[in-house]
């Protein structure tokens, strides 16, 4: 159950006005579903998640950054996805299937999360058809924006992917240092510099 939330209840408004945009709940119903929530924060470089860790939570961020990552047999870093405030993320395998984490997850900045475990995600969604439904719609979201990752990094050129990134997460172009915004492009450092070049 909830621990130490309420250092932090303003915050939980952010859960409140997502779970508003997808379902109808009253506040006390909002209450109770909260109550299976616990509250942590990440000082940047900290890991939320270790590759060969067993996964406990998926993390709904209520501040800060942070990056999934995977590294190959060479060492080198392939970044998935960035979470930023409202968002979800975990490693969604072993989340499910109580698996090892097969990716990284770490604070790109100070980040706060509400974490919920897979065992009380199931129990709220048995008792509110409203939550499965939500978590249905983001499970949704999720897999479109995946395919649509995956085809932009088959298809797109390298200039085609930055102004995606861009037109994606306006507010993380100037903040993220290139190197980690070239590793999710799948680019290098001094492409991306040309790509960031005024005339370009």
């Amino acid at each position: 159950m909830m621990k130490d939330l309420n250092v932090n209840l303003d915050m939980s408004k952010i859960l409140r006005e997502q779970l508003r945009n997808y379902i109808d709940i009253t506040d006390v119903e909002f209450d109770y579903i909260l109550s299976h929530f616990s509250f942590k924060k990440f000082k940047k470089h900290q890991f939320l998640i270790q590759e060969g860790q067993f996964v406990l939570n998926d993390y709904f961020l209520l501040s800060g950054c942070v990056k999934s990552y995977y590294t190959d047999e060479i060492g080198k870093i392939h970044i998935l996805l960035f979470a930023i405030q409202d968002w979800w993320i975990t490693d969604y395998e072993a989340y499910y299937y109580h698996k090892n984490a097969k990716v990284n997850i770490d604070c790109l900045e100070d980040t706060e999360v509400l974490c919920l475990s897979n065992e009380n995600r199931e129990k709220l969604c048995r008792e509110f058809h409203q939550v499965e439904h939500f978590f249905r719609k983001k499970t949704n979201r999720r897999n479109v924006a995946l395919q649509n990752r995956i085809l932009s990094l088959l298809s797109s050129s390298a200039k085609e992917r930055y102004e995606k990134f861009v037109q994606d997460y306006p507010s993380l172009v100037q903040k993220l240092p290139k190197h980690i915004v070239a590793a999710y492009l799948g680019v290098t450092r001094e492409t991306l510099s040309r790509l960031y070049a005024p005339n370009n």
